[in-house]
């Protein structure tokens, strides 16, 4: 967790010390910052305390990232819709200048949130884990740490059921990245679930009549997602103390 707030602000932070605040470059570079910042990170913690080796994180499918991105948009989408058929209203957008910022927006998420925090949780500590707790424990812990952080998160809401709600739905984001990580053997499907999420989030301009219950359907279709991808993994079905192999 320390080291996941410390890639967030260290990493966006070495720009803004040297280029003004209308500089279009410092919001790019501060979010390159930030995963050139948990590469370091990570690294220095498997090479120098932990002593594991880089490959086994998992980078041999990096294709792998597109069947994520599905896995992580759908639910959001699905969600979405059932908050249409509750009364929520469509805003108009300009259909142009969303496929034009599309590509841009994408790298940015990549490397502001879904590579970075992807490569910590279900990359570095899904693997420290696994070597000495069953992936079903795995799994709840890695979740459930991920999804405790947003709790500070600015997107969290203004009342505490809404953090709550929202500290949830990350909760879910976790998961289903984590299922993601069983599934495919490496993390590049989680950082594809974790980007489908916020592309999928932010692509389609719904506004809910009440925020919690979008969050309480976007958990449900991650949790849902997690559970098909972890079909035939041995995880959820497998007996208590019996540990699962990555």
């Amino acid at each position: 967790m320390v080291v996941m707030f410390a890639q967030a602000f260290g990493g966006a932070a070495l720009p803004s010390l040297f280029l003004d605040p209308t500089n279009p470059l410092r919001e790019p570079l501060g979010m390159l910052g930030i995963t050139l910042a948990a590469l370091l990170f990570v690294y220095l913690i498997r090479r120098f305390l932990d002593r594991r080796p880089w490959s086994s994180l998992g980078w041999q499918k990096p294709w792998h990232i597109l069947p994520g991105v599905l896995a992580g948009a759908l639910p959001i989408l699905a969600a979405q819709g059932l908050s249409l058929a509750m009364g929520a209203t469509w805003m108009p957008v300009d259909a142009s200048m969303v496929l034009t910022a599309l590509p841009l927006g994408v790298v940015m998420l990549l490397l502001n949130q879904a590579f970075p925090e992807e490569l910590l949780w279900r990359g570095h500590v899904f693997d420290s884990l696994s070597q000495r707790l069953s992936t079903r424990t795995v799994l709840i812990i890695t979740s459930a740490g991920f999804g405790s952080l947003h709790i500070f998160s600015q997107g969290s809401g203004s009342t505490v059921v809404e953090k709550l709600v929202y500290a949830l739905m990350a909760t879910g984001i976790g998961f289903a990245a984590g299922a993601a990580r069983v599934r495919s053997g490496g993390v590049w499907m989680a950082v594809g679930v974790h980007l489908g999420f916020h592309l999928a989030s932010r692509s389609v301009p719904v506004k809910p009549v009440n925020v919690s219950v979008l969050y309480v359907l976007i958990t449900i279709g991650l949790a849902v997602a997690g559970a098909v991808l972890l079909r035939g993994q041995g995880v959820i079905k497998a007996r208590a103390g019996d540990r699962v192999t990555v």
